[in-house]
């Protein structure tokens, strides 16, 4: 008899509270084990040292559990590294590389039109048509960014990763190919594709790359994509110089080379892990979710816990409100749910402030504020590319800063600063003729605005979405917050020609005020996320505007 009790024992139970007479820490299992051993002679000896085992099994299982804290393991770094070279580096590379050869492609243009349609372009309407070429590729990041949560929930990050990478391959066969073509509508459709994948990355690469990290790590993770955009600019500049591919008869190889990233890593996506949370939540597919997971972090999905309830928890909320009758997260939904509000303008407000506090205009006028400076045409050159990799040293310092002080101090001390260096800038460029050092002043305005906005305008708001909505809506939010992005670079690049023309160095003025704007509204409602769940986030910030969601209350304002 007591063989077959021990037979059927069912060792789940001793991690069961309903059991605790059962529990190996239980006193009661010590008579338990010296009555076992008087009978010792009429039991099978196989069969007290299976439950034996089984106890000790299950002890150490909880002890695991207990201890065990998820942090750094090899497929959370691989994702990491494939997709920041793989996916967003070529979205850096693709906003930085036309800059050098706009007067050799300009030519290509013209001489194209000719030859095809025997129709020669003055300067207006050639100017329009490189508006076109360079217009294309945000009007396929707008596109792209709308497209992102559609795909990220019916393809799944990892599958709609892999469709981005088949985008930018595309984009380099047109541009490696429009010339021997002679065809500028390739080159537009190229730039129109390369866009389209720069919108999806934007949209979907932070949300997988935060979704597979633990609490601790979504900050360091989260920066992994604006970090490798900085690195891709840094690197289109790098490329077109003269001696590398910055030559005449070089611009389709220039325009194309990204795609040797692309194919190195598009095989090492295939073998990246799934997102835990898009399986067990979303596809509600728990056995693969829990698979995922354990392959993730490396361990067995019996100890981890931690991760499992959050994920358990997510998913009763969407459990519920699926269950209250309400439709699927759209961006449409998204944008309608009062509860959700001020997190959504919050995410919108500091993409669309990340490019509207004017950076690419400083990168753009940088070339020719050094050269005022005294600095040769060349030295200008270096003295840009200097820029972008003090952008680059600052992204990367980002993974140590962020988990020690936070987004909220970080964001606010950049949005204050860029404002500080702007206005400076305005300034000074307006006297740049009237006293001899101010061109230095000009120099260092731009060196330290490039400084401060790697601190928390250009990483923090590509990944804030991920920590402010929970897995449900969350594709709708990133797509919101990228479409604001792209707007926003758009909305740059159509004013600011303008606005040189008419007001000058004032344009630096413009940006200076957005960006204090931007200051007052973030010191006001932006919560701190480390530390906190997007249901936390959300309940603080319910009550819309009259939330006061740094006081970690609910309380509306009467």
């Amino acid at each position: 008899m007591m063989h077959e009790r021990g037979r059927n024992y069912n060792t789940s139970a001793f991690s069961d509270p309903a059991w605790p007479f059962l529990r190996p820490d239980n006193p009661a299992m010590g008579e338990q084990t010296e009555r076992t051993t008087l009978y010792a002679d009429t039991t099978p000896r196989n069969s007290l040292p299976d439950i034996s085992q089984a106890i000790a099994n299950e002890h150490q299982q909880l002890t695991q559990s207990h201890e065990y804290k998820a942090g750094w393991s090899f497929f959370l770094v691989l994702a990491g590294v494939v997709t920041t070279i793989g996916l967003s580096l070529p979205v850096g590379y693709n906003i930085g590389v036309v800059n050098t050869p706009a007067e050799i492609l300009k030519t290509f243009c013209n001489e194209s039109f000719v030859s095809r349609y025997n129709l020669p372009l003055d300067e207006a309407w050639l100017n329009i048509l490189w508006s076109s070429v360079v217009s294309a590729f945000i009007v396929g990041g707008c596109t792209g960014s709308i497209l992102g949560s559609v795909l990220a929930d019916k393809l799944g990050r990892k599958n709609a990763s892999i469709a981005t990478s088949c985008l930018f391959l595309a984009g380099a066969v047109l541009f490696l190919l429009c010339r021997a073509a002679n065809s500028v509508e390739m080159l537009v459709l190229g730039r129109l594709l390369v866009g389209l994948a720069g919108g999806l990355t934007t949209s979907i690469v932070p949300m997988y790359l935060t979704e597979l990290s633990p609490p601790s790590l979504t900050g360091a993770m989260g920066v992994a994509c604006p970090m490798g955009v900085n690195v891709g600019v840094l690197v289109g500049q790098v490329m077109g110089l003269n001696f590398l591919l910055g030559g005449v008869e070089d611009w389709p190889y220039l325009l194309s080379v990204y795609a040797v990233l692309v194919i190195i890593c598009l095989p090492l996506l295939y073998i990246l892990p799934e997102s835990p949370k898009y399986l067990y939540i979303v596809k509600k597919n728990e056995i693969a979710a829990m698979k995922q997971l354990s392959r993730l972090r490396g361990v067995s999905s019996s100890i981890l816990s931690e991760d499992v309830e959050t994920m358990r928890e997510e998913r009763r909320a969407a459990e519920a409100a699926a269950t209250s009758g309400e439709r699927a997260w759209s961006m449409a939904r998204l944008a309608a749910d009062t509860r959700l509000r001020l997190p959504l303008l919050l995410v919108c407000s500091t993409q669309a402030g990340q490019q509207t506090s004017g950076i690419n205009a400083v990168f753009y006028y940088s070339q020719t504020i050094f050269m005022q400076a005294g600095l040769s045409v060349m030295s200008a050159q270096y003295a840009t590319i200097g820029c972008g990799f003090i952008n680059v040293c600052t992204a990367a310092l980002m993974p140590y800063l962020l988990p020690r002080k936070g987004r909220r101090p970080l964001l606010l001390g950049s949005a204050l600063c860029a404002t500080l260096c702007l206005a400076t800038l305005a300034a000074a460029m307006n006297a740049i003729e009237l006293v001899s050092w101010m061109p230095y002043v000009c120099t260092v305005a731009v060196l330290l605005y490039v400084l401060v906005y790697g601190f928390g305008l250009g990483p923090i708001p590509y990944f804030i979405a991920s920590e402010m909505f929970e897995v449900g809506p969350r594709p709708a939010a990133m797509a919101w917050g990228s479409l604001a992005n792209w707007g926003g670079n758009f909305l740059v690049g159509l004013c600011f020609p303008t606005m040189r023309h008419l007001i000058g160095a004032y344009s630096f003025l413009i940006f200076s005020i957005i960006t204090g704007a931007l200051f007052l509204f973030v010191r006001k409602y932006f919560p701190e996320t480390r530390g906190s769940t997007p249901a936390q986030v959300t309940e603080r910030c319910s009550q819309g505007l009259r939330s006061r969601p740094l006081l970690r209350t609910n309380m509306p304002v009467v």
